[in-house]
């Protein structure tokens, strides 16, 4: 019998964005590392939200109406983010490490499609854990909060999309940690660069500027911006700090596509 003419070269296979994303999902399920890195985010940010809400005071007279418990239950996100961060920055430097990403790509030769995989399979994964994590965060602090504290609702105003953003929040982390270790191809240097992001720069920019240049980082995004239902003085409206993180994701990503394309492996 003939063999079938597919039009490529004996031996070529043209991996599609499907066939890349299954293997970048089989990698990445079949990693001790991360299941407990999603373990440890999960457990992390209830336990803080739980001690944070048991700690939780009435408000005074002067207090009622910035009083938002949402903020506190969802405090445990300065811990889950550097879980998360870190963990997006191992999907690609791991593979740098260890010299696999030699076989990656010339299992998938087209890069702006593997890194894209790597970005599917790794965002859809955070974003679903990132919302399961933040819903029973809010629902395990709620019952953890005093007689004496009004217990909010998911129905009260802006505590749903509260959740919601602080899940995706995690999600778009993942890809900045994954950007980032693209970009550098070395995991220490990536998670220093993701801690200075995350921690030190904008704290440094809250001690000299107060919240005029230190709003516009991550991490007050999420504290004062996505994590809230009440809007803070001073700081981005939900919507457009979310609309902040995009813009920095993507950057960040094209930035490391640019990159992965023109190096060498």
């Amino acid at each position: 019998m003939s063999a079938v003419r597919t039009g490529l070269p004996v031996g070529h296979h043209r991996f599609t964005f499907t066939h890349a994303a299954r293997m970048e999902w089989i990698k990445l399920s079949s990693l001790r590392s991360t299941l407990w890195a999603l373990l440890a985010t999960v457990a992390g940010m209830i336990a803080i939200g739980v001690v944070t809400m048991a700690n939780t005071k009435a408000p005074g007279a002067d207090h009622v109406d910035t009083f938002d418990p949402v903020n506190n239950v969802l405090a445990g996100i300065a811990l889950g983010q550097m879980i998360v961060g870190v963990l997006g920055v191992l999907v690609m430097t791991g593979e740098y490490a260890s010299g696999a990403i030699r076989s990656t790509l010339a299992a998938v030769p087209d890069r702006p499609v593997l890194l894209a995989a790597k970005a599917g399979v790794l965002g859809l994964l955070t974003l679903m854990v990132g919302e399961i994590v933040t819903f029973a965060t809010f629902l395990a602090g709620r019952l953890a909060l005093t007689d004496a504290v009004p217990r909010p609702g998911i129905g009260d105003p802006g505590v749903l999309r509260a959740l919601v953003l602080s899940g995706a929040y995690l999600a778009m982390v993942g890809l900045l940690g994954l950007a980032l270790g693209t970009v550098v191809r070395h995991t220490a240097l990536a998670v220093g660069l993701l801690v200075g992001v995350l921690y030190v720069v904008p704290a440094v920019f809250s001690g000299l500027t107060g919240m005029t240049v230190a709003k516009f980082f991550p991490t007050m995004i999420a504290a004062n911006s996505l994590a809230v239902s009440k809007s803070v003085a001073g700081c981005l409206s939900p919507w457009a700090g979310f609309a902040v993180l995009c813009l920095y994701v993507a950057v960040a990503l094209g930035v490391g596509g640019r990159l992965l394309v023109r190096r060498d492996a």
